[in-house]
């Protein structure tokens, strides 16, 4: 293990929650480290068209919108290091010591914005298509569907809530549903009934998704009771759950589902560690949300730093 190298900011995940915390605390002069598991950007880098984050008219590419926010953080002294996954977080005196695979950093404060992962069908095709047919997001990207065909797969709440959404936009939504029966609210199901866009299809589950053409439809090959069902639809939404990005921080509270719990300042029990983005608990899972969380929780930083360390400057942690 290498010595460790010492921050005021270190900052787990490179998405627009943590790229937007690095450029504020970085204009701050606080010495930034951003540290990513992966490539940087998360969801957001591989959505091939963002729509709905402010300024882009024709919307923008998520990578190259990742892309520009690397390059402004750094640009004001963050240093961003992609494919360091974080392996344990451990208060000291003064500060707290990060653990990577290979290195150990040493920070005043730090902020855990390491993201929520959609949980996906695990079939063939679908990751070819994530970003270019298959969404996670209504949000997002059903105003792209304008009628068009949708499939949606999924049955719980957020399923039945978001091909509510999807309905506003869509000619017409096929719902596959693994089990015999929808596991959302009874106000949600009675909703989803009543929409006439709709079809329900239970006891579907998902075995292959294909797209031959660039321009052509995808198909969905599905089993129900028995029997090989095929759809072909213009996109795909999945909704089948979240799972939060929260393992490597067993100290941190957290909620029923793992999703880490902040004050209204974005602290965590933990004095000193602060959250933003889709890992905490109550977020709302967008682009622009993220980027807004990830400023005000560097501004509570900056004020943590100033406030219970005395100033802005590194100085030497001892454990």
């Amino acid at each position: 293990m290498a010595p460790a190298e010492e921050y005021d900011v270190v900052i787990v995940g490179g998405g627009p929650a943590g790229l937007s915390a690095a450029l504020y605390t970085a204009r701050e002069n606080l010495k930034t480290l951003v540290l990513d598991k992966g490539a940087f950007g998360g969801m957001a880098a591989i959505t091939e068209t963002i729509d709905n984050y402010p300024g882009f008219k024709n919307g923008v590419g998520g990578r190259a919108l990742i892309d520009e926010m690397v390059g402004q953080a750094e640009r004001f002294g963050a240093t961003c290091e992609s494919f360091s996954p974080v392996v344990s977080l451990q208060p000291v005196t003064k500060g707290f010591v990060v653990h990577t695979d290979e290195k150990e950093y040493r920070a005043k404060t730090v902020l855990i914005a390491s993201g929520s992962t959609y949980r996906k069908l695990h079939v063939p095709g679908e990751d070819e298509l994530i970003g270019r047919g298959i969404h996670f997001c209504a949000t997002c990207d059903a105003p792209l569907y304008k009628d068009k065909h949708v499939v949606v797969i999924g049955g719980g709440n957020s399923a039945l809530q978001e091909s509510l959404f999807i309905a506003r936009f869509a000619r017409s939504i096929d719902l596959l549903v693994d089990g015999e029966r929808f596991t959302g609210s009874q106000v949600l199901q009675d909703a989803v009934m009543a929409e006439k866009k709709i079809r329900p299809h239970f006891h579907s589950r998902t075995q292959n998704i294909q797209k031959l053409d660039a321009h052509g439809p995808i198909t969905i090959h599905v089993t129900a009771k028995g029997q090989l069902e095929t759809y072909q639809t213009d996109g795909i939404f999945v909704f089948i759950g979240l799972l939060p990005n929260s393992d490597e921080f067993a100290n941190v509270g957290c909620d029923e589902h793992k999703f880490i719990v902040s004050d209204r300042a974005y602290q965590t029990n933990l004095p000193g560690v602060f959250v933003a983005g889709d890992v905490r608990s109550g977020s709302t899972w967008q682009i622009g949300a993220a980027v807004g969380e990830g400023i005000s929780a560097a501004l509570a930083m900056r004020e943590y730093v100033d406030r219970a360390l005395g100033g802005a400057k590194a100085v030497e942690l001892h454990s």
